[in-house]
């Protein structure tokens, strides 16, 4: 279901407040939690304002931010009682009423989450709207709670949230034709239901005696090729049992579900940091709901707190269908913490325990070939493509990744007829285009058809600096500097701190005869390789040679002719 979002709900400031706070007597401690919580290190920030808070403890600013720092951390118990010493001292927030609204409701309070709501304790229209509706819920008054629930529903932009809530509420309290017509579309609006959504209609179609329209759901869906989860789901169906509608067991969950929808909406649309509270939220409220679990350490990846991501991940039970899903993500953020070698023993771990899955051996190729352990990663490939009966369109990048190992290890044959393999899946996929039409040029094979290819890729995506780069690189190899000019000028506006592109355009300017504007990007190709950057493809010595005595002179050294003849061969 794709939702739009109410401008409340991305205005969310956890910093705003009705009173100005005062100077902070501890002004160390609250600095230090701050500069911590620029940084998002919840755990810090927390002990930080924790000391602030002792020589302070009515500061309302002090008392928002620790509240935001143990939400951050997971810790809704101690967010619910530092929101609660601030809303004591009179403090109004989002933030705050957000927390102690979730709390309360964790509690199965739902009088007191009305009794909030009806005092002004607001998070924003739709949260609002919706947080009342499942509390009616929970006090047993469904017809208000329908009402409120069609009340949300009448809003501009976010019909689809009110409908489905209200599909999920009436299946959670037994009215399963009531949910099935409004996830059908039957009621006159579609909804665009997402993975969770899916499974909660085939629960709901289940326990109708539809498991053949279950079935036919899920396929139309998800295809044939499901995740462990989805598999268990449509062999219970296949089986002929009826599944239990567990997609919401309470209106506890049901509000869980609130927090968890609004942190999807805003997962493209706001910064990590606040999708993280709702995501928080949704897991204080139901620790079981493994898909906010996956976001919340997601997101944390996002914001480089790979130690606490890695805590997320741990969480999801060995048992549990998406724990190989948990694992790659565990890896993931191991491997941009440095730690490489753990990432790929947890990984290689899984290729034991789930090593019916193809995706389990991809994700271990792709973390051994971004390690250049090639010929590793080209073995692990290899098992990924054999688990496969028949290889569909979705493959192709398989096919296009092992193709890249096989051309590290110099065995171009191989790697030119992934890579045709994978457009043979994928006609005109760009990224295989682009590769296989720059590899070519950089090993002087079929030059005319390189740039062939590269100008395909182009057509599919023409606003990527790497590939207009691409292009404008094949033209140079060509000898068609002119030409050159122009896309290399595009590829380095599209990718203005890239070395690769800024030393290409170097190359070109230099090639029609624009020697100083040559030695200039030279000089910013220089300044932007770090240690990241792949010196296979871009050679700093070569760059600071260049500089030293022209490109015409370092082509000669390297037994090429200099531009200037090439010109004159045409």
């Amino acid at each position: 279901m794709r939702i739009a979002l109410l401008p409340s709900i991305l205005a969310l400031s956890v910093g705003t407040l009705t009173a100005v706070p005062s100077v902070a007597r501890d002004a160390g401690s609250y600095l230090a939690g701050r500069s911590a919580m620029v940084t998002s290190d919840y755990s810090a920030a927390a002990q930080y304002y924790s000391r602030a808070l002792a020589r302070d403890p009515t500061n309302l600013s002090i008392l928002e931010n620790a509240s935001t720092a143990y939400l951050g951390l997971g810790d809704l118990d101690r967010a619910a009682s530092v929101a609660e010493r601030f809303s004591a001292a009179d403090g109004k927030s989002q933030l705050a009423s957000m927390i102690l609204l979730g709390h309360a409701a964790k509690d199965a309070d739902w009088d007191g989450v009305l009794s909030s709501l009806e005092d002004g304790r607001t998070v924003g229209p739709l949260f609002d709207g919706l947080a009342e509706a499942w509390a009616l819920v929970g006090t047993g008054r469904m017809t208000d709670a329908l009402a409120a629930f069609d009340q949300v529903a009448s809003n501009q932009g976010v019909e689809a949230f009110g409908l489905y809530h209200k599909a999920l509420a009436l299946a959670s309290a037994g009215d399963l034709e009531g949910a099935a017509q409004i996830f059908s579309g039957d009621t006159g609006t579609t909804l665009r239901l997402t993975r969770r959504g899916v499974v909660a209609y085939a629960e709901v179609l289940s326990q109708l005696d539809r498991n053949a329209d279950a079935l036919d759901l899920i396929e139309k869906s998800f295809g044939t090729t499901l995740d462990p989860q989805l598999e268990s789901l449509r062999a219970a169906l296949d089986a002929g049992d009826t599944v239990p509608f567990e997609s919401i067991r309470t209106p506890t969950d049901g509000l869980a579900e609130v927090y968890y929808s609004i942190a999807t909406a805003l997962r493209s649309e706001a910064q990590a940091e606040y999708t993280l509270l709702y995501a928080r939220m949704t897991m204080g409220l139901r620790p079981d709901h493994t898909d906010a679990l996956l976001l919340a350490a997601e997101l944390l990846e996002d914001l480089e707190r790979y130690e606490l991501a890695t805590e997320v991940y741990d969480s999801v039970p060995a048992d549990h269908p998406s724990f190989h899903a948990a694992e790659m993500g565990r890896a993931d953020a191991l491997r941009r913490s440095g730690r490489e070698d753990v990432a790929v023993e947890v990984l290689q771990q899984l290729t034991q325990t789930h090593g019916h899955l193809p995706l389990v051996h991809v994700t271990l190729g792709d973390t051994l070939r971004g390690l250049e352990r090639f010929d590793e990663a080209n073995g692990v490939y290899n098992t990924a493509i054999d688990l496969i009966p028949e290889p569909g369109s979705q493959h192709w990048i398989i096919f296009f990744t092992r193709g890249i190992t096989f051309e590290r290890l110099d065995n171009w044959d191989a790697a030119e007829a992934d890579f045709l393999r994978a457009l043979e899946l994928r006609p005109d996929q760009p990224q295989v285009l682009n590769y296989l039409g720059y590899t070519m040029l950089e090993m002087q094979l079929n030059m005319d058809e390189a740039l062939a290819l590269i100008e395909r890729a182009v057509e599919q995506r023409p606003d990527s600096g790497y590939i207009i780069d691409s292009l404008g690189w094949g033209l140079y190899r060509l000898g068609r500097y002119e030409e050159a000019v122009g896309h290399m000028e595009k590829a380095v506006a599209l990718q203005p701190i890239d070395p690769i592109v800024n030393d290409h355009l170097g190359d070109v300017y230099w090639a029609v005869g624009r020697y100083r504007e040559a030695e200039f990007q030279w000089h910013r190709a220089l300044s932007f390789v770090t240690d990241e950057t792949d010196l296979s493809d871009v050679n700093p010595d070569r760059i600071r040679r260049k500089l030293e005595v022209g490109l015409d002179e370092v082509l000669v050294e390297e037994g090429a002719p200099p531009l200037r003849v090439a010109n004159d061969d045409g």
